[in-house]
């Protein structure tokens, strides 16, 4: 199954890079990429890393029910789960970051992995927030987009719904399980599944509370804002301007498509996106679009991946860790 994975992912890239090439000039995009005034991406990164921290502060807020961890020994399991997820397939950072956390904190991987989908989830919304407040600004934007938007918007609405209402009664919702294990898990099975479940749901904890809700929302407006910013940054180091609704319209887009299997560092399905959305609705020429498209892409990759990979040394991991984070996930070793 997972190579099978894998390769829909590359398959997917590649059309997705198909796509992108379309009309390309090579030329015209390295005289854009030689002509770059670089400088801009200093505090493009700068601001980009002050949303790490942030993202680091709302998991912290979402792990109380676990432990209180500090911000300083949380940031770099977050960077290794930023690396996990740039260099490896099927968004093993998000697995790995708990296998660390249960290494250095023994927070069970279960719980932790229940506050990373509330996060996905979280993220999702706002990147569909962006999105819905950019769109009545944007009046050239394809019909694919809204369909995708329409789509995605139900997926997370639901899954969103789902979380909440398993989270706010906790005896009804392990009532529900104990139905459902007693007709489908064998009875060997039951106590040590149970105990993961347990866990899985106080994870969900955040949930519970109108105020945890709308700080965990909040915060990840902020996330995603100084992302948007730093997208507003890096387009300095180019000859054209289109306003930060079409720069959010965009974040929203590209990460909503990265989303969707790819090779690893989300190859293609951030790119193409994100270059139509600056040719087809905010009027940039195609070849610098792309030229802008791909130093962006870089510069969110190579900064927070290169001090993932220190961080990721540093606590001696090897290559290995994924594949045990793997099968922790599955026994929360």
């Amino acid at each position: 199954m997972k190579r099978l994975q894998f390769w829909l992912g590359i398959l997917i890239s590649v059309i997705f890079l198909v796509w992108a090439m379309r009309e390309l000039k090579l030329a015209e995009v390295w005289q854009a990429l030689r002509t770059a005034r670089y400088i801009w991406i200093v505090p493009g990164v700068a601001v980009y890393f002050f949303g790490v921290w942030a993202r680091t502060w709302r998991w912290h807020y979402m792990l109380r029910p676990f432990k209180s961890v500090p911000l300083t020994r949380l940031f770099p399991v977050v960077c290794i789960g930023y690396m996990g997820n740039n260099i490896y397939p099927f968004r093993a950072g998000e697995v790995i970051r708990s296998y660390v956390l249960k290494r250095k904190e023994d927070i069970s991987m279960s719980g932790s992995l229940a506050t990373v989908l509330v996060e996905r989830i979280f993220d999702g919304l706002v990147m569909l927030l962006f999105v819905f407040i950019a769109l009545p600004f944007t009046t050239r934007v394809p019909d694919v987009y809204r369909t995708w938007v329409i789509g995605f918007s139900s997926a997370f609405g639901v899954a969103l719904v789902i979380f909440i209402a398993l989270a706010a009664h906790p005896p009804t919702t392990r009532r529900l399980y104990d139905w459902l294990a007693e007709r489908l898990l064998p009875e060997r099975f039951h106590d040590r599944v149970g105990d993961l479940f347990d866990r899985f749901m106080m994870g969900l904890a955040s949930l519970r509370s109108g105020r945890d809700v709308l700080m965990i929302f909040a915060t990840s407006v902020v996330v995603w804002l100084a992302e948007t910013v730093k997208y507003w940054f890096v387009m300095h180091a180019f000859d054209f301007e289109v306003s930060f609704l079409v720069l959010m319209l965009m974040n929203g887009i590209v990460n909503l498509f990265t989303s969707l299997p790819a090779a690893p560092g989300y190859v293609g399905t951030f790119d193409a996106p994100g270059i139509e959305i600056l040719d087809v609705v905010g009027g940039v020429n195609r070849q610098v679009a792309t030229a802008y498209t791909l130093v962006l892409h870089a510069a969110l990759w190579l900064p927070i991946t290169a001090l993932g990979a220190y961080y990721f040394y540093k606590e001696q991991l090897s290559w290995y860790d994924f594949e045990r984070a793997g099968k922790a996930a599955m026994g929360d070793a």
